[in-house]
């Protein structure tokens, strides 16, 4: 059992029986018939916004460190619970009780020596510093919206090579021979070449024509590198959360005000 100022044990840090910090200390709750710390709420989950039950059995208190004696994902999944006039209802401190492993018998008081249980836990100091164990004054509190990021995947991409064909045309100049008829008269020059055969006979005289045709060889060449690389834009994105604000009203014959008016400190 915690044994120290509750004002200092609120706001203080939570660390779990590992020493890994859990969180804020927000409400302490003090048993009825002792008066003394039995339970604490820790701020948890992101930016605080979750609030969670933690028993003050075997909890310890150094400066501004209480050290719980369960773990940080212990703490982090204990139950809801709902207050019902700043008391915990016997069904929710059962559930609790049965979920921190402790005994929970409504027949015995609270005793610091046993794991026995209290007769109701009353909530007798606020959050705010302003419950009635305070002064006189009374603490106004607002809610503070704290916005940060979170880096998480948001999509993929690939590069997929694939091959397709198409078609290409090109002009390229072709050279074929054909048979042309020639004649040419006797003359002097020709008629021993004309004159040296038979008189009249038959023959004949063959020619063999050639012509190009277009060959196609294919080559393989490079012609670029692509990759895939990431780029950091930043846009801006509107975040709209509500928050509550206390607000104090005064009441009667207030100075600096007419009896029955009632003022607001904001």
């Amino acid at each position: 059992m915690v044994d120290s100022n509750v004002q200092q044990i609120m706001g203080s840090t939570a660390y779990d029986s590992n020493g890994s910090k859990i969180g804020t200390v927000g409400q302490v709750y003090l048993d009825d018939v002792t008066g003394e710390p039995d339970w604490a709420t820790v701020n948890t989950g992101f930016f605080g916004t979750s609030e969670s039950f933690v028993p003050l059995a075997s909890s310890s208190f150094d400066g501004n460190k209480l050290t719980v004696a369960y773990s940080k994902d212990k703490v982090k999944d204990a139950p809801n619970v709902s207050l019902d006039g700043g008391h915990l209802s016997q069904d929710e401190e059962r559930r609790l009780y049965e979920y921190y492993g402790l005994g929970y018998d409504t027949t015995t008081n609270y005793d610091t020596t046993t794991t026995g249980t209290t007769t109701g836990v009353d909530h007798t100091v606020g959050h705010d510093t302003s419950g009635p164990t305070t002064d006189d004054a009374m603490t106004r509190s607002e809610e503070r919206v704290q916005v940060g990021t979170a880096s998480q995947e948001a999509g993929r991409a690939r590069l997929r090579k694939y091959v397709e064909t198409e078609q290409v045309s090109q002009t390229v100049p072709v050279t074929k021979e054909r048979a042309v008829l020639q004649s040419e008269p006797i003359t002097e020059g020709n008629v021993g070449n004309a004159t040296s055969g038979p008189a009249i006979s038959e023959e004949e005289h063959e020619v063999v024509l050639h012509e190009e045709t277009p060959v196609v060889q294919k080559t393989v060449e490079p012609v670029e590198r692509v990759s895939l690389g990431t780029e950091q834009v930043t846009e801006q994105q509107t975040v709209t959360e509500e928050v509550r604000k206390e607000r104090i009203e005064a009441e009667g014959d207030v100075h600096g005000g007419t009896t029955g008016t009632t003022g607001t400190v904001r």
